[in-house]
């Protein structure tokens, strides 16, 4: 029977965010947690005790530059763009006198004919001709943010989110520059997007439970800065955004907008990789996490509400067909870097550690290591099954191609140095100490994902 009930995954997310659930999920990880810490115990993934923070005061309250709590100090907001700044004359193109400008298709009975058409969305321009790939996820007259985004997000020390966060629990490590940021899944299961800023480049840090997809954007689009939001629909079961200015729907696992006046442009990906705490902690001990005082007084994460989806046979709100190589709810590491298109199971990385590859010209080395937990199974996250971490770099280092060997602690050697590197790609012994791999543009996708937007043939099973 499968233990994934949708109807339950919506009101699990609604209760979430209830009092009483934010009292049983406080109860229930402090009843745990030091369970799972002990079970952690000796764990190769696990992060060095971080230096205490000498600014918190004895109830753990550190509001200050310690611990920033908004980006900039207020929400990034800015009014749409007069014109689009795109030639949309190579989409597809309707006659804006339909329903005065709505296209309503006979016979198509499609979420956006019979809900949405009242958004002052462009529906006159789109990239995706069949209406009906587009379902519900939530029910409701308007379900815009009907999960809320984080607008204001507040960040916190690592040693402040290790007093909530065990070792190894997911999160997206975000990389901009030299500033890494950590967000941890607990918080994007609830939120799926987070509008944030690296300095002056604005970004939005999304994430779709049901594809498992954590990708970064640089949220400009020809020098215009967009605010995005949860539109309530969804297309092969992924994730479709809105932008504030524009009401434009952008599909998360790729970037595209693929409604309204931006129709056919593509957001730029920022290094995102899902990883554990632990991992994060100790690669970026200086780096920040996301708090959980972001989300309008709500303090509780922990909770799944997606209890039971990631060992379902069948993915929520899909109607397409499944490549049966891999089962549909199984991970691949699929990599779009360039002209690269590739995607590599977690069963074959978990057996092999290291994929040393090469897809249309674009050097890719893939590690797979770690505890980290999988956030979309148990019922709690910290305590849920441990699936390790996949990470693909950039091998490339001063103009050589660099291949690399497991040694079976979750470290790596480059055959051309031998110096010693980290599953985040951080040498920390030898020649290049010191030295750090570029990331890959790459999910942790689930596979009915990946072979629904990027194709089935790209599977490398050895």
């Amino acid at each position: 029977m499968n233990r994934f009930i949708p109807a339950v995954l919506l009101l699990s997310l609604i209760a979430a965010a209830c009092s009483t659930v934010e009292e049983a999920a406080e109860s229930a990880i402090e009843s745990t947690a030091d369970a799972v810490i002990a079970e952690q115990e000796g764990d190769a993934d696990a992060a060095p005790t971080a230096p205490a923070d000498e600014s918190a005061s004895d109830e753990g309250d550190a509001i200050d530059d310690t611990r920033p709590r908004e980006i900039d100090g207020e929400k990034l907001i800015f009014n749409p763009p007069l014109d689009g700044p795109f030639d949309l004359s190579g989409g597809i193109s309707f006659d804006p006198a339909t329903a005065e400008g709505v296209i309503i298709e006979p016979g198509v009975q499609s979420a956006l004919t019979d809900r949405y058409t009242a958004w002052p969305t462009d529906w006159s321009r789109r990239t995706v001709e069949d209406w009906d790939e587009f379902l519900a996820g939530l029910q409701s007259n308007d379900p815009r943010d009907g999960i809320p985004p984080i607008d204001s997000p507040i960040f916190e020390t690592v040693s402040l989110a290790s007093e909530w966060l065990t070792r190894n629990e997911p999160g997206a490590l975000v990389q901009v520059g030299d500033e890494a940021r950590f967000y941890p899944l607990s918080i994007l299961t609830a939120h799926e997007i987070v509008n944030d800023a690296f300095g002056d480049v604005p970004v939005s840090v999304t994430f779709c439970p049901l594809c498992n997809t954590a990708i970064a954007f640089d949220r400009r689009v020809n020098g215009e800065v967009l605010d995005f939001g949860v539109s309530g629909l969804l297309r092969n079961s992924d994730l479709v955004m809105w932008d504030r200015q524009t009401t434009s729907l952008w599909q998360q696992v790729t970037g595209e907008s693929v409604i309204g006046q931006f129709a056919g442009a593509e957001l730029d990906s920022v290094p995102t990789s899902i990883v554990s705490f632990g991992q994060f902690a100790e690669t970026f001990p200086d780096g920040l996490s996301l708090a959980g005082e972001s989300a309008r007084g709500r303090s509780a994460y922990g909770i799944n509400p997606y209890q039971g989806y990631s060992s379902s046979a069948t993915p929520f709100l899909f109607r397409g067909e499944i490549d049966d190589r891999l089962p549909a709810l199984s991970r691949v590491v699929g990599v779009t870097e360039g002209e690269a298109q590739v995607a590599y199971s977690f069963e074959r990385l978990a057996a092999e550690s290291v994929i040393n590859d090469e897809s249309n010209g674009v050097p890719i080395v893939v590690f797979h290591g770690g505890l980290t937990t999988d956030a979309l199974d148990g019922g709690l996250i910290a305590a849920s099954e441990q699936i390790g971490t996949g990470v693909a770099h950039d091998p490339v280092v001063n103009g050589q191609t660099l291949t690399f060997t497991a040694n079976g602690d979750d470290t790596f050697t480059d055959d051309q140095t031998g110096s010693t590197w980290t599953i985040l790609g951080a040498a920390i012994d030898g020649e290049l100490a010191g030295t750090q791999l570029g990331v890959l543009e790459h999910r942790n996708e689930f596979w009915f994902a990946w072979q629904a937007f990027f194709g089935a043939d790209n599977l490398q099973q050895s």
